[in-house]
């Protein structure tokens, strides 16, 4: 299923900087540092990195932000949210914030991808309260109970 998602033209932007998905088979669209300068982020760091796109998401979907596995494995940099959701009536740029788990610091250049951008159907659902929840199997066990491996 194809969405389309409208870019708003900014100063500076071109076909270059719109996501793009690697492969035909990638779930997720390559996004791009739009940077004036190099930005460092050393150990242990966080940054908000700018990506020049603002956005017009359908009603009813949602991108979500995820990290790109070849800078987390090589560097130690990840989105430190991921993933991160970029609601349909946002309309402000996207940034997109960075985490440095390295040991060394990293340069972020212009034009750089940073991140994947997934575009993900949303289902908003009512909340109420109830007297109980009906039973299951696992009951409340939760946060590693299922075992270690």
């Amino acid at each position: 299923m194809r969405q389309v998602i409208k870019v708003l033209m900014k100063d500076g932007l071109n076909d270059s900087r719109l996501p793009k998905y690697a492969t035909d088979g990638s779930a997720g669209a390559d996004v791009c540092a739009f940077l004036s300068s190099p930005v460092v982020i050393g150990p242990g760091e966080r940054k908000l990195v700018p990506t020049g796109l603002f956005v017009e998401i359908p009603q009813g979907f949602e991108i979500q932000v995820r990290s790109r596995s070849g800078l987390a494995l090589k560097h130690g940099v990840a989105v430190l949210n991921s993933p991160g959701t970029i609601d349909s009536d946002y309309r402000g740029e996207i940034g997109i914030v960075l985490i440095n788990h390295g040991s060394e610091p990293f340069t972020v250049s212009d034009g750089d991808r940073i991140a994947q951008l997934v575009v993900s159907p949303v289902v908003q659902a009512g909340f109420g309260f109830s007297e109980a929840l009906t039973d299951s199997s696992r009951g409340a066990n939760g946060y590693g109970s299922t075992g270690r491996n």
